[in-house]
């Protein structure tokens, strides 16, 4: 009877990633259990909704990390467990952030200052997103074996890639708060931050769609920072890491994020171009002189 009651855990924590992107998309519809029962501002549910959805996303990550270290750690991996995870996947990384994106930049921030997406444009972002993930998802599953290390992946994971979409709006109510109540540097770096979200947040979400189902190879997080043997870079890259997370707080997860999903790319376009460069031309043989 044990062993069966193990062998759940990891199901259930798979489920409950899905549970958590379903939240998500509910709450960024504003259609969350507590509008039904809490007045509208008398509660973090009902006043800052996106919020809600963007801290449901990250909580499903949670799951989506448990769920198949426990299965190896109980022996009870199977392909059942790696079709159903994807499938959970689809939703909190795939369908909700694309969702909490439109929701958010045509709704919370319509009407400010800032470049306005066209309804369609914004639509097709998303619906581009959320095909994206799935596409990825689906070759993921085809071209990892049972028994891969995971120390690297082809193309963005989508976990990450819903980080830095759902990483604005989780950045939000902080970024109103300096703008209302901050100095006066301050204020006016977030007064201008506020419109620059509004324009860029379509563009990252576009990016990112593109990375997932890119060949650009990106290292398992997890794996660099628990990793046995250390090198210099990495140590000043933590450091550097933590020392923004305690200097801005919430505002450092949209800067990890992103730096995550777009260091790669950016050094493996650096790379390409300084190898053209540093690569010589071939000499051309002159041609013989007449004798």
């Amino acid at each position: 009877m044990k062993p069966r009651l193990i062998a759940v855990v990891p199901t259930l924590l798979t489920l409950g990633n899905a549970a958590c992107g379903f939240g998500a998309i509910t709450f960024a519809a504003k259609l969350g259990p507590a509008d039904l029962t809490v007045p509208a501002g008398d509660s973090l549910f009902a006043s800052n909704p996106s919020l809600v959805a963007a801290l449901l996303v990250f909580l499903g990550m949670l799951f989506d990390m448990l769920d198949g270290s426990v299965a190896r750690l109980t022996k009870q991996t199977s392909e059942l467990g790696a079709q159903l995870d994807s499938l959970c996947d689809a939703i909190t990384f795939g369908t909700a952030p694309a969702f909490l994106m439109l929701q958010f930049v045509s709704r919370e921030l319509a009407g400010g200052a800032g470049f306005s997406f066209h309804p369609r444009m914004l639509w097709t972002i998303a619906a581009l997103y959320a095909v994206c993930a799935i596409l990825r998802l689906a070759r993921f599953n085809v071209e990892t074996d049972e028994d891969d290390s995971h120390a690297e992946f082809s193309g963005l994971p989508s976990p990450a890639a819903a980080g830095a979409v759902v990483a604005f709006p989780f950045a939000m109510p902080t970024l109103k708060e300096l703008a209302d109540g901050g100095d006066t540097l301050t204020a006016t770096v977030a007064q201008w931050l506020i419109p620059a979200i509004k324009t860029g947040l379509p563009l990252v979400t576009l990016a990112v769609a593109c990375l997932m189902v890119s060949r650009i190879r990106y290292p398992h997080f997890f794996s660099q920072l628990i990793g046995d043997r250390r090198s210099r870079r990495h140590v000043i890259q933590l450091v550097f890491g933590m020392a923004v997370i305690f200097w801005v707080h919430e505002l450092a997860v949209p800067l990890i994020f992103c730096y995550f999903a777009f260091a790669s790319p950016l050094k493996a376009v650096w790379m390409e171009t300084l190898g053209r460069r540093l690569t010589p031309p071939r000499n051309t043989p002159s041609p013989s002189a007449k004798g």
